[in-house]
Order: structure tokens, then C-alpha cells, then sequence
């Protein structure tokens, strides 16, 4: 068998000033350039996009903000060249699902590392491909699951780690949002509605799972081993409603971990991101509560509660962010802690592991609904086993 070499807690050499190719100006990836503008140590040298609509924005936008110009390219080729640019260290990818995994592994060929916008890869396959071309090229690829530096995520995961929570024996997540109204009137963004609309499975699985993973330790003692789920049924104009996506997973010590997803019906947006434990429980939506041995807080109490015992790296960032009156301050703390790791040669919160473990969910839960529920075996990305099925 062939020697692998993983990327698991992988340092690289530091890098004082990290010097970034934006690959998409959209909506997505203008948010990422006006973040920036409050995040020391990394500049932007040059933005892609094939609209050239998209790159005057994200120049206008440097402009407002007094900061220096990047070069840019409406060339569809455009994303390739810079990956071989020896002036650019990251290339970030803010651009269509269906490109994520492909331009992530270019741009590490290359000897570049990587951030990519969720999902990291929409097939099982691309997550392989993701993982197997970081071991190759001992490159970052970092997926920028935002929701793993929300302050109840990251309070809750400094909770655990002083055993408040005792055994952790569930977690619950979600993404519930109705996108038909988020997307109205763009018909990019409305092609992107449809799409996940129509997945079948949970197209989106990230912001659900992604705290939830670093709170069990995945890969770090703990993994994801099983999943059934099941898709709801379809329902209004063109048959765009419903889809209610639900999905139970197991993981090898024995936790319970349901999620779901739901992106046409009128329920309140919600992740949920519900902790029971043997000593305590909390969950964030649609009221802050946590239980323990004291009582239960709830709402203000609860969220005043949690801020009080806060106090990971992350979260100073979190609370750095609010008060110099950043638009996210979870986006904050996500962009500031990648550029530091960066700058200063640590591993970061986020590897390629983590990437494909949770993307994987995607297509996993769609063949399981397709197949009325039927488990299907998840991969150990990190150890490098594929369940029979897929080999």
C-alpha cells in the first residue's frame, strides 16, 4: 500500500503577509473583500470574475473603503493563471458549488493553500480528491464554515472542554431558511434555489454540522460512522415546496446527531444547535436556554450566561468584532483566525478532513432518501477507509 503523508495538524511555514486571489466577486465573495478591510496581516492582489458587472462592484467597493486596488480579469482562465502566480499564498473561492472542489485542487497542484466557501465538494468523489491532493501537496485547505465561530458555538464548545456538559449523548443542527425570498429577482441566485430545492438529500449540511463536529472531536476521537435519511414530499407551484430534508447519524462512540434542512417553507430561520449531555443541555434557537444543576436559563439569561464563561481565542475575536462594529462578527473571527494561523505557521481551526467530512453529507443524504432511508456508511476521510459500498 502507498505511504501517506497527512495533513492532519499540518503547519506550514509562516507567511508575514498573506497575499490573496479572490476567484468570484459575487455577492459572496464582495462580503469577503469589505470583511478584509478589518483583518491585519493579509491584502488582496487580484479578483476574478467572469461578469464584469460583479468585478466593478468589488473594485467600487475598495474604493469606498480607501484601499488598495487589486488587479483583476473577466478571463474564464483567468482563476488558473493566478494559481500559478509565485506573488499570491491563498487562493479564496467564492464562486458556484459545482466549481468548489475542482479549483480547490488546482490551486493546491500549484502549491497554494486553499479557502473555499461551503460546501468544500458536492460528491463524495470530490471530497476524496480534496483530501487525497492536500496529502500530496501538504497544502491548507481551509472551508469557511462561519457558523463554527458563532458565539453560542464557540461558548458552548469552552464549555465542553470543561466537562459542564458531562457526556454528550445528542446534538442537533439545521439550516432553516427560506430561500425563495433571500434569492428574489436574481436569476443566478434563483438557479441556486432551484437547485436545492430539487437536491432530494441536504444540500447544505455544513452550517449544521460544523459546530457540531468540533464540539464531538471528529477526527479527534470521535467520528461520523452512519446516516439514514429522509426527504419530505414536494408540494406547491412547479413542485418548489417542501423538501424538508431530515437526517439521522450515529457516530463510533454512540452519539445521536439529527439534522435537518429546509429551504421553501415560511419557518422562522433556525440552526437549532441543541447539546444534551449528562450534566447540562443548551440550545441557541429560537430561544437561547441552557439546564444544568442550577436551573434553567432562558433567553437573555441564558445568552448573558454563556458570554460570561466564554473565553477561547476564537471568541475574544467573536467580541472583538462586535465591538469594532463589524457587519459579522462570526465572519470576523473566522477570517482573523485563518490569517493568523497562516502568518504564524499553525495548523488551522478548519482542514481538509473536516471539509470533506461534512460536504460529504450531501450526497450521502440524498442516496440514502432516494433509497426510502436505507443507512449508508460514512467515509474516514482522515484514515483513508472507504465504507465497502464505495470502494
Amino acid at each position: 500500500m502507498q505511504h501517506r503523508s497527512t495533513v492532519f495538524e499540518l503547519s506550514c511555514a509562516p507567511i508575514p503577509t498573506v497575499r490573496i486571489a479572490l476567484v468570484g466577486a459575487g455577492q459572496r465573495g464582495r462580503a469577503t473583500l469589505s470583511r478584509y478591510a478589518y483583518v491585519e496581516g493579509a491584502e488582496f492582489r487580484a479578483v476574478v470574475d467572469p461578469d464584469p458587472t460583479a468585478v466593478a462592484s468589488a473594485l467600487e467597493l475598495l474604493r469606498e473603503q480607501r484601499r488598495p486596488l487589486p488587479e483583476t480579469s473577466t478571463s474564464a482562465a483567468a482563476w488558473r493563471e493566478l494559481c500559478r502566480r509565485e506573488d499570491i499564498d491563498l487562493i479564496y473561492i467564492c464562486t458556484d458549488w459545482s466549481n468548489h472542489a475542482a479549483m480547490a485542487v488546482e490551486a493546491m497542484r500549484c502549491g497554494k493553500h486553499v479557502a473555499v466557501e461551503v460546501p468544500a465538494a458536492t460528491t463524495v468523489a470530490d471530497c476524496w480528491e480534496l483530501v487525497r491532493t492536500a496529502e500530496a501537496t501538504q497544502r491548507h485547505c481551509f472551508m469557511t464554515e462561519n457558523c463554527c465561530y458563532d458565539w453560542f458555538a464557540l461558548a458552548t464548545l469552552d464549555l465542553h472542554r470543561r466537562d459542564v456538559f458531562g457526556t454528550i449523548t445528542h446534538c442537533e443542527g439545521a439550516y432553516l431558511h427560506d430561500w425563495s425570498a433571500l434569492f428574489a429577482g436574481d436569476q443566478t441566485a434563483a438557479a441556486f434555489y432551484r437547485a436545492g430545492c430539487l437536491h432530494g438529500g441536504n444540500p447544505y449540511p455544513t452550517h449544521a454540522i460544523g459546530p457540531i463536529a468540533q464540539l464531538l472531536g471528529f477526527h479527534r476521537g470521535d467520528r461520523m460512522v452512519r446516516l439514514s435519511s429522509v426527504t419530505g414530499m414536494a408540494a406547491g407551484r412547479d413542485s418548489l415546496l417542501g423538501h424538508a430534508n431530515h437526517t439521522l447519524i450515529t457516530t463510533e462512540r454512540g452519539v445521536t446527531i439529527l439534522l435537518q434542512f429546509d429551504g421553501t417553507t415560511p419557518r422562522p430561520y433556525s440552526r437549532i444547535q441543541g447539546i444534551s449531555g449528562t450534566k447540562a443541555f443548551a440550545q441557541k434557537y429560537p430561544l437561547p436556554l441552557f439546564h444544568d444543576a442550577d436551573g434553567l436559563r432562558e433567553g437573555e439569561a441564558a445568552e448573558n450566561f454563556l458570554h460570561s464563561v466564554a473565553d477561547s481565542s476564537a471568541y475574544r475575536l467573536w467580541r472583538e468584532g462586535v465591538e469594532r462594529g463589524v457587519p459579522n462578527a462570526m465572519n470576523y473571527a473566522m477570517d482573523c483566525r485563518l490569517i493568523h494561523c497562516l502568518r504564524h505557521g499553525l495548523p488551522l481551526d478548519i482542514d481538509v478532513y473536516d471539509a470533506a467530512e461534512w460536504s460529504c453529507l450531501a450526497e450521502l443524504t440524498r442516496l440514502s432518501a432516494q433509497r426510502g432511508g436505507e443507512p449508508v456508511d460514512i467515509p474516514d476521510f482522515l484514515n483513508g477507509e472507504m465504507p465497502p459500498a464505495q470502494r
